[in-house]
């Protein structure tokens, strides 16, 4: 008899690749949620319901469980399942049960999981390895966010947030950084470390830690595993190394067809050259970790050169939106510091020569306060900068600072650099009307930012 699941909070990025994979094993699936239905098409693509509003007339009584968001723990569909005596597991620890069931390879850290978990699993799919996983993004290559096959392998994006990872079992993991982040749930760095630590201690020894050698607190971190430990980065003492990167940049290449190639060498001697549809030295970073991984796992290292040098990414990671007289226009999830100095840093290389527009959407008003000062000089290659208010959470909707004060931040390092614009709709309507030839535009945030770069365009959905 098929097992009937509900998800309560279905639209997430986790909880909808998780509804994709149970749909594609087998179960029939159903959901609810309230949401802004980012991931609305890859539920319809497979054919599963979600009901647009919650109500405890959407559960199903005879559910063999009902999963829930974390972000939904006190829901009136969660309730009603526990009075009905059905079982209920939230997203991480229904994750953690398909993690027992196969090796499971796990991307953390405090950037760049999405992209790192993404190249590895489609460069297992690639080498025929037939993996399943979950990513925290739509794969362009997939057009979903999951894959469910039959091999033994699979690829989990593992957020660290609400210590979610204490509920996974990992066979091999990525680190790719440790920098304070989640304010609300972590009060201070030592505490954020220490839920990696917890993690990676339970790597079994005859697993691996792959890490990043070119960040001091993820080396700290790697000190606690029992298993074996890969460095991957651009640091000379790493096990498997980056060298001679180069970019090309987009005026030679067009907007969509950035690259960069590099070398990579490690103490047994060298794998060659690769290269990558994506900019950045952080993403030839999280390509030198996944080239890591497989060589661990054996994977046929030509597979991976090939499924490296056509690998397109995911949305929202530099995501190429389209051109606005002639001005080229770019998207991407970037919401932490780092996260933005990597990115800008990324499209500096690839337009040397361009006045690069920032729109920045603050996201949470914990991490705005706890990091205002590191936001305000991560904009350092960008040469305009708008501001729009804080984009909050399902857990607050309020906090002591405003985006007000983040764009004075800005402007005591260069004045008049960046300016409040509240909303979506405005920013849309002064970009149109102010950005300049010689400009990009680039838009920044976890939550509805697109929307400031699909208008521009003129793709509003």
């Amino acid at each position: 008899m098929t097992k009937k699941i509900h998800i309560v909070g279905i639209e997430g990025a986790g909880t909808s690749a998780l509804a994709t994979v149970y749909g594609r094993l087998g179960y029939r699936v159903s959901g609810s949620d309230d949401g802004d239905r980012f991931y609305a098409s890859v539920l319809e693509k497979e054919g599963i319901p979600v009901e647009p509003t919650f109500s405890v007339d959407h559960v199903p009584v005879d559910a063999d469980f009902v999963i829930y968001s974390t972000a939904y723990a006190d829901n009136v569909e969660v309730s009603c399942a526990r009075e009905l005596g059905l079982r209920t597991l939230s997203y991480p620890e229904a994750v953690g049960e398909l993690t027992k069931e196969k090796l499971s390879l796990l991307v953390t850290g405090t950037h760049g999981k999405t992209t790192t978990s993404a190249m590895l699993a489609e460069v297992l799919r690639s080498a025929g390895k037939d993996p399943s996983a979950i990513i925290g993004s739509r794969v362009r290559a997939w057009q979903g966010n999951a894959l469910a096959g039959s091999g033994e392998l699979f690829v989990l994006e593992a957020d660290e947030y609400q210590d979610k990872l204490s509920y996974y079992f990992p066979f091999a993991a990525i680190l790719t950084s440790v920098d304070w982040d989640h304010p609300d749930f972590f009060p201070d760095a030592g505490s954020y470390a220490e839920t990696f630590r917890r993690f990676v201690r339970r790597i079994p020894k005859h697993g691996v830690l792959v890490s990043s050698a070119d960040s001091a607190s993820v080396l700290a971190v790697a000190d606690d595993a029992t298993c074996r430990k890969i460095s991957y980065g651009f640091d000379g003492g790493a096990d498997v190394r980056i060298v001679n990167r180069e970019t090309v940049s987009a005026s030679e290449s067009g907007p969509e067809g950035i690259r960069q190639r590099f070398d990579i060498e490690t103490k047994d001697g060298s794998l060659g050259t690769f290269s990558l549809r994506l900019s950045g030295k952080h993403n030839a970073q999280n390509a030198t970790a996944v080239i890591a991984l497989c060589s661990f796992l054996r994977v046929d290292m030509e597979a991976v050169r090939d499924c490296l040098s056509t690998f397109v990414g995911t949305a929202r990671r530099s995501e190429y939106i389209g051109l606005y007289k002639g001005i080229p226009v770019y998207d991407d999830y970037a919401h932490h510091p780092e996260e933005l100095r990597a990115t800008l840093f990324a499209f500096r290389d690839a337009y040397p020569d361009k006045r690069i527009v920032a729109v920045f959407h603050p996201h949470t008003f914990t991490r705005t306060l706890a990091l205002l000062p590191e936001f305000a000089q991560s904009f350092d290659e960008a040469g305009r900068v708008l501001v729009l208010d804080i984009y909050g959470s399902a857990r607050e909707t309020a906090g002591g600072v405003s985006s007000a004060d983040l764009v004075r931040e800005i402007n005591r390092y260069v004045r008049d650099k960046a300016e409040h614009v509240p909303t979506i709709s405005e920013a849309i309507t002064l970009l149109r009307e102010s950005l300049e030839p010689g400009d990009i535009l680039v838009t920044f945030g976890a939550g509805d930012v697109y929307k400031v770069a699909e208008g521009v365009v003129g793709k509003e959905k």
